[in-house]
């Protein structure tokens, strides 16, 4: 079973288990696929100035949860936005995701400052994407989720996917607190407390 993220003299760590791993290269690499933009644009310097002439609202409500509109209610400042960040917006999630996926190598994990970063964007993400999956929009369905616990009860998609989510989180949880103990011994000038 996973280890939790712990902050530690050399950096942040965690230990997961083959499958585990398997697992969460799998959902990054899922999530990449879902923000990976196709060829550059015709014109090379829309592609250098990050540009996305063509930009539109995605249908996949999980990734427009990854790639929200920016203007509440104004559809066209949200599209103009859109066509403006998109694409710097995917790389820089989809760099995030691949970095995550390179650390899981080996069944140990030791994070530094910069990967702690891509590690929580990308379980962020993922968490995104299995949370519209799964339909959360309110505390009580995050509560109906959260209380699936036994992977013996994985019978169907929406309960592995729960479960799943569940890892996800704690993960992400386990990963903050770290990152947080991290950012407090620096604050105390190196003193472990």
């Amino acid at each position: 079973m996973a280890e939790p993220f712990t902050y530690g003299r050399r950096g942040i760590a965690a230990r997961f288990e083959d499958a585990e791993r398997e697992l969460l290269r799998g959902l990054f690499n899922d999530v990449i696929g879902m923000l990976e933009v196709g060829p550059a644009d015709a014109d090379p310097l829309e592609a250098l100035v990050g540009l996305t002439p063509n930009a539109a609202e995605p249908e996949d409500p999980a990734l427009l949860r990854l790639l929200p509109n920016a203007v509440k209610d104004d559809a066209e400042s949200s599209l103009e936005f859109r066509r403006l960040t998109e694409r710097s917006l995917r790389e820089s999630k989809v760099g995030a995701l691949r970095a995550a996926a390179m650390g899981l190598e080996s069944g140990h994990v030791l994070l530094d400052d910069a990967a702690s970063r891509h590690w929580s964007t990308a379980l962020n993400d993922v968490r995104l994407v299995l949370a519209e999956r799964l339909g959360i929009r309110s505390e009580e369905d995050a509560e109906r989720i959260h209380g699936i616990t036994d992977w013996a009860d994985a019978d169907d998609v929406e309960k592995y996917l729960a479960l799943v989510y569940n890892f996800i989180t704690w993960l992400q949880t386990t990963l903050v607190e770290a990152m947080l103990d991290a950012h407090r011994v620096r604050l105390n000038g190196g003193a472990n407390g």
